[in-house]
């Protein structure tokens, strides 16, 4: 499965890349969403420490927390992220 997250801009599609998919290990380090504010995305990560997203609408915060619950329960595991200006691509199996 395939979504495209359209971040607020360039430098948020690089921090979410960066904070939930590490490619060398095909690891995920978000552990869970804290709090949703408008187009703000809460998340918090394996150690500990919660960051904020800011996305484009609040339409796409939802998207992106529906798509991530199964990673964060383990159901399904992240393949790859990529990031397209401020469209961050993430892919999961």
């Amino acid at each position: 499965m395939k979504i495209n997250i359209v971040c607020d801009d360039k430098y948020e599609a690089q921090k979410l890349a960066a904070l939930i998919f590490i490619k060398e290990g095909k690891e995920t380090f978000i552990t869970g969403i804290l709090n949703v504010i408008k187009n703000e995305l809460v998340i918090s990560l394996k150690d500990k420490s919660a960051h904020s997203i800011l996305l484009k609408d609040e339409e796409g915060v939802e998207k992106f927390a529906d798509f991530i619950q199964s990673v964060i329960d383990k159901e399904h595991n992240l393949v790859s992220t990529k990031i397209l200006q401020h469209v961050v691509e993430v892919v999961k199996e």
